[in-house]
């Protein structure tokens, strides 16, 4: 067979040069490995055996990457072949020997590709990674078999258990290639050398004979601690312990076994709810950076930056900024009050510094940026002012009005309000066409989440500089309308509620963050208002008791610790007592006290509750308050819902977001759920029309996905 007879593989080109086959890569945008790639690679190393005139083979990248990994328009269906682990293969035993000139990104199945090659050669850029578990995923086309016997057991798990990437210094260090190149040419470095190979007689360097295995204790020893430590960071998910178990198995088996137990396990995570979790929400967090407004919008200036307040929102946020190399000016109302901003700063770096994770150089970099000032004539010159002041609506009020005398026109001028009426605050000035709402979630350095809260009259150039920004901050952007709350806020008020219920009825609420954290959250309900700080909650539950529906259950165990003054963690005593300042919790019987009181108050007969149906209860709670909020068109789709309650709110990633995971257990199952809660409390469980109408129509929460 010619490499030209089959119409597929013209995204593979060979061409002889000279006796080294040059074999391209070009399939635009970056290369991925779908099934004319797959068979184009095939025939090219068949016509190189067969072919006399061949001594040696390059493959190489058409233009930005060698390979980025898999072909994401082909998840979810029907596999083509040849698979992958039949093109490594088949390279691995070309009689002819292969080079791999890596440029750009050589990530996952791309990876794969280089690593069965005979010799391995990078250019600076180059990015390589095996980052498959990312996906739910293993590396499956022998790409944990030959890791782990190019470069150790250690170093291998250490690859692939991050996903991380690296750059071609320390994939020279590791042994994952041979030399980098000298330039960045990567068609002339990897042809150089091949020439070199062929010059000097080299034979093919099968990477399964690689001996990065030969000291089997050192490699038992290195397994045991990376299960160890997986079994305590990687508690629910499914694909690291079975990496752990792949490496396991080419330190023990035979290649080609092993690569059957790798391709096994493979099978396994492509086949659980997981991958189809992670997958998800991969796609998800690319379609959020969407936003109807920013369509052809070209965002405003980012250079300067203004924060109101220094307190630990602000100063979470003045360092996200610094972090992203831009210059930020803190306003406070006093000097004491602005060098308690400034210490609220350095803590934070500190504290990375104590960790290990910067250095007192990077820490005195950022902070030539940072400058502060206690008047709002110093942000004359911000491109955009975010406010992180004191919730209160004549707080915000008075600060923008600042704001609107002293910036300069085209300034953008946001807010960092977790519920209040951004649309109330942009009329309150001249210019409500540069007022956005850009909500952080705390730690605002740290947290990956920044809601886009878009008010009525804002120009759709704001819009785009807050997703520009949040760019920038490399952050997940999501869009949200104007409510109380927004999307996260909103949807918490409502599955924290419920868990009240829960426990004014008789689950503990110790027994409710246990059940919460074996789901796959970080944390409990209950630790989350301990950590944050119980009298927040207990402010927005005061602002909103004049509007509160009367007729509504309201759950009072909550008040009755903070008229206690125990706020949580800060207090040394919330829902949990902490002790000696400790950061985890013990449970309180006083609490327990307080809880019996209130359901004897409220003629309440305590029930036991399983762990199932405290989920089942949780979960309902949150899903269809996620309906609504689409249904409102405070989100833009479901995935939206998806993507602010994984990234603000620890859902677990695994699970896809509460809407996905709707659709994985049956939208119908739900609706049930909630109409048979409904019977206790039809007022709290009214079911979303969106979930009525979308179980009415057999359809469900993807449907609505642009991006599924």
């Amino acid at each position: 067979m010619t490499l030209s007879s089959a119409p597929e593989a013209a995204a593979v080109q060979p061409a002889l040069r000279g006796s080294v086959l040059v074999v391209t890569i070009d399939h635009a945008p970056v290369n991925a490995l779908n099934a004319a790639v797959r068979r184009g690679l095939i025939d090219a190393i068949e016509s190189a055996d067969a072919n006399a005139a061949v001594r040696a083979v390059l493959i190489v990248g058409a233009g930005r990457n060698f390979i980025a990994g898999a072909d994401i328009r082909e998840f979810g269906k029907p596999a083509v072949p040849p698979s992958l682990p039949d093109v490594c293969n088949r390279i691995e035993a070309c009689g002819k020997p292969v080079v791999a000139a890596i440029h750009g990104a050589a990530l996952g199945g791309g990876l794969e590709i280089a690593l069965a090659s005979h010799y391995r050669i990078a250019v600076e850029g180059a990015k390589l990674g095996l980052p498959e578990v990312q996906l739910g995923l293993l590396p499956g086309a022998g790409g944990t078999q030959r890791t782990a016997r190019l470069i150790g057991a250690q170093a291998a798990l250490s690859l692939m258990l991050s996903g991380r990437h690296v750059g071609p210094q320390e994939a020279l260090r590791l042994g994952l290639v041979d030399r980098v190149g000298q330039s960045d040419d990567v068609f002339a470095e990897g042809l150089a050398y091949a020439h070199e190979l062929i010059a000097t007689h080299a034979a093919p360097r099968r990477t399964k004979n690689a001996r990065g295995l030969a000291d089997k204790e050192a490699s038992a020893a290195a397994i045991a601690a990376a299960r160890a430590d997986t079994q305590k960071k990687s508690r629910g998910l499914l694909s690291p312990l079975k990496i752990v178990d792949c490496v396991e198995a080419a330190l023990n088996l035979p290649f080609d076994e092993g690569l059957r137990f790798e391709r096994e396990r493979f099978l396994e995570c492509r086949e659980s709810p997981q991958r189809a979790g992670l997958v998800h929400a991969f796609f998800a967090e690319r379609e959020t950076q969407k936003s109807p407004e920013t369509r052809g919008a070209q965002p405003r200036a980012l250079d300067r930056i203004g924060v109101i307040g220094g307190g630990t929102m602000g100063a979470g946020i003045a360092v996200a900024l610094l972090d992203a190399g831009l210059s930020v000016t803190m306003i406070e109302r006093d000097d004491a009050s602005l060098e308690r901003g400034r210490a609220h700063v350095e803590k934070v770096y500190d504290g990375l510094i104590e960790k290990g994770r910067i250095t007192q150089e990077i820490k005195a970099r950022a902070l030539q940026r940072f400058d502060g000032d206690t008047t709002y004539d110093a942000l004359a010159d911000a491109d955009l002012v975010i406010e992180a002041v004191f919730e209160d609506m004549a707080v915000k009020k008075a600060v923008f009005a600042q704001l609107d005398r002293v910036c300069k026109p085209g300034a953008v001028l946001a807010t960092n309000t977790s519920y209040l009426d951004i649309d109330e605050i942009a009329a309150s000035i001249s210019r409500p066409q540069d007022v956005l709402g850009l909500h952080f979630f705390s730690p605002a350095n740290i947290m990956k989440l920044l809601e886009v809260v878009v008010p009525a009259r804002v120009a759709a150039d704001v819009v785009a500089t807050g997703f520009e920004l949040a760019k920038k901050l490399k952050k997940v952007a999501v869009r949200a309308g104007v409510c109380d709350g927004f999307i996260g806020n909103r949807m918490l008020a409502v599955y924290r509620t419920a868990a009240d219920h829960l426990m004014e009825d008789g689950a503990s609420p110790y027994q409710i963050d246990n059940a919460v954290r074996d789901f796959g959250f970080p944390m409990g309900p209950y630790q989350v208002v301990d950590l944050a700080g119980g009298d927040i909650g207990w402010a927005a539950r005061k602002r909103r008791a004049a509007t509160r529906d009367p007729k509504a259950r309201y759950v009072h165990v909550s008040d009755a610790l903070c008229e206690r003054g125990w706020f949580g963690q800060k207090t040394g005593r919330g829902f949990y007592r902490y002790e000696g300042g400790a950061r985890a919790g013990k449970p309180d019987a006083e609490v327990e006290a307080i809880i019996d009181a209130e359901r004897e108050r409220a003629g309440v007969t305590p029930r036991a509750f399983s762990d199932e149906q405290i989920v089942r209860r949780y979960m309902a709670a949150m899903i269809n308050e996620g309906a609504n909020i689409v249904h409102e068109g405070i989100a833009q789709r479901p995935l939206d819902v998806d993507a602010t309650l994984m990234h603000g709110f620890g859902f677990p990633r695994y699970r896809g977001g509460p809407m996905h995971f709707a659709d994985s257990v049956g939208l119908e199952n739900v609706l049930t759920d909630i109409r048979e809660f409904a019977k206790e409390d039809p007022l709290f469980w009214r079911a979303s029309p969106l979930i009525v109408d979308l179980v009415a129509r057999g359809k469900n929460f993807a449907s609505l996905n642009q991006a599924d």
